[in-house]
């Protein structure tokens, strides 16, 4: 698939830009911090959005970096593909790749990339495919294989209301139900970014219900391709991990660890697969000191050559 050149705004505040792909689909694309800073490129997780982020986003760009959070194709503010046009994990691939290529250019360098679940899977097929393309990997609770009951409870809560919901606190009541460890329960202003209202005004989830059975089931069938991409990641690589997480075992991480040797591997107790939601103050914080040292590292690196 062509990759369609498009600008980053140079902005400090955040702004959101749409980039249109070769195929017709446009993105959704929020960037936060100043456009010469270090770049971190975050892709969310199955049904999340952008707003996953947005917490930490701002507290990098308080760092000193840039954060670009992009909605996924069929997901948030970003274009569902049309009714004659499957998707595919290539596509997602492709989108990433196109997203990144672009980041690198402002600040001259490549970006960090932060992919949590669905966006960690997506990001080792791209860093696989060319290693030039990242500066550094972030797995948030992934691994190239992973718990079937973990993905099934997933699945079985996105699948549950095929009707929608009446009204925000419907909605709310849905998630607090399925997230019942969370402290605070979504307001309705954070309710909005996961709804569109239906022309019969019930409120749906703002993905795209075809990617249940086109990307989501039988994810599985990935798996001896995962493998092989996270052996060839050569970049520098992190993986956060939840405690609590009912989708990433220690076996999963035992084996990522021995894939990757090169790999760190920071738990973080009492999250869930949701990590930076969960968990937000310590997601945030080791996405913090990873990015420190390896900025450390590249310029003792630097200074040694």
């Amino acid at each position: 698939m062509a990759v369609t050149p498009f600008a980053i705004p140079a902005v400090s505040a955040p702004v959101t830009t749409r980039i249109t792909r070769a195929d017709g689909v446009a993105l959704a694309l929020a960037t936060h911090g100043d456009n010469e800073a270090p770049s971190v490129l975050f892709t969310h997780g199955f049904g999340q959005t952008c707003q996953a982020w947005e917490s930490t986003a701002h507290v990098l760009a308080q760092a000193g970096y840039r954060s670009l959070l992009v909605d996924a194709r069929g997901h948030g503010g970003s274009d569902w593909n049309p009714p004659d046009l499957a998707y595919s994990m290539q596509q997602f691939v492709d989108d990433l790749d196109a997203v990144a290529d672009a980041a690198s250019l402002p600040a001259g360098a490549a970006p960090v990339l932060v992919g949590a679940s669905m966006g960690g899977l997506i990001g080792m097929f791209s860093a696989a495919r060319a290693p030039a393309r990242f500066r550094a990997l972030v797995l948030v609770d992934i691994t190239p294989r992973w718990e079937v009951d973990g993905v099934t409870r997933i699945l079985d809560f996105m699948s549950a209301h095929p009707d929608g919901f009446a009204d925000f606190e419907h909605a709310a009541d849905a998630i607090a139900a399925y997230l019942p460890h969370r402290r605070a329960r979504k307001s309705p202003e954070q309710m909005r970014s996961l709804l569109v209202a239906r022309a019969d005004g019930r409120l749906r989830w703002h993905w795209d219900p075809r990617l249940l059975n086109e990307i989501a089931r039988g994810g599985e069938r990935y798996q001896t391709e995962l493998v092989a991409a996270a052996q060839a990641v050569a970049m520098p690589t992190l993986l956060i991990s939840g405690g609590l997480s009912d989708l990433v075992s220690a076996h999963h991480v035992n084996e990522f660890m021995q894939l990757v040797p090169h790999a760190q591997h920071v738990q973080i107790a009492d999250a869930t697969h949701m990590v930076a939601g969960d968990r937000n103050d310590q997601f945030t914080a080791t996405i913090l000191a990873f990015l420190s040292n390896l900025a450390a590292a590249e310029a003792s690196t630097g200074a040694s050559s």
